[in-house]
């Protein structure tokens, strides 16, 4: 009986959750435009953080933090990749700058908001623009920003993870910053098991995605943060495969 009264409950609590969602991503475009030209980068940042943890409140997903996220740069987060959820959990612990593939950018209101919290996109196809991204990464770097990159380069299906490309630490390799592993993982908050409503993978829509997500019981995402390392002498290929499986680690 109880399963059946939660059954019936879904679709209504989705329906709740999104609308506050989308009157959120409304009030972010506008603190964007009306508020953000005055802002100093610190405060940029601090809104961003408040404003991602809020957006996961809304879609019913708590934060559970392990390990020492960063406290400043030079460093590129190194994480797994499972859903459109990833970059506002990861903003939400901690403010850094995504390096995401441009089909992010054309994302409806989410990508202009992706836009305005630093986002540098790269064309995955192009090898010249991945030369321009190792240069922006590099100069980034040594402005002592945090980056994040997501090497599998696409979302998996959160069972196993996806080969890493090392090109996205080139630029780590060439400013000597350490990369951070990072680990994420969405769970079910009531049974602790791996929620995969998130989910955002193969053919499926983004908009059928972020509905399956406001359906779900609520859901936790978990983040945890390992030690940060140097290359240490090693090249890029080399440096990756260690990361992917600290990374690895991490997330189960």
């Amino acid at each position: 009986m109880l399963h059946l009264l939660r059954a019936g409950w879904k679709y209504p609590r989705a329906g709740w959750r999104a609308l506050r969602l989308l009157g959120h991503v409304l009030k972010g475009l506008c603190i964007v435009a009306l508020r953000f030209p005055a802002l100093s980068p610190e405060r940029q940042h601090a809104h961003v953080q408040a404003w991602s943890l809020q957006l996961l409140t809304h879609a019913g997903v708590s934060l559970r933090i392990e390990g020492q996220p960063p406290l400043g740069g030079p460093v590129v987060l190194v994480a797994n990749h499972l859903s459109w959820l990833d970059i506002p959990v990861l903003h939400a612990a901690c403010h850094c700058r995504f390096v995401a593939k441009s089909d992010v950018r054309a994302w409806p209101l989410i990508g202009r908001l992706a836009t305005a919290a630093g986002s540098l996109y790269i064309e995955r196809n192009s090898r010249r623009d991945a030369l321009r991204m190792v240069r922006s990464m590099q100069t980034a770097l040594q402005q002592r920003e945090v980056l994040a990159v997501f090497p599998e380069g696409t979302t998996g299906d959160g069972r196993e993870m996806l080969a890493f490309h090392a090109n996205l630490l080139q630029a780590a390799v060439i400013a000597r910053a350490p990369a951070q592993p990072v680990g994420l993982r969405f769970a079910d908050q009531a049974t602790g098991t791996i929620s995969f409503a998130p989910s955002y993978i193969g053919d499926e829509t983004l908009l059928g995605s972020i509905w399956r997500t406001l359906c779900a019981p609520p859901i936790v995402a978990m983040v945890r943060y390992g030690q940060p390392e140097h290359a240490g002498g090693r090249d890029r290929r080399a440096w990756t495969g260690q990361l992917r499986a600290s990374v690895d680690r991490l997330r189960r």
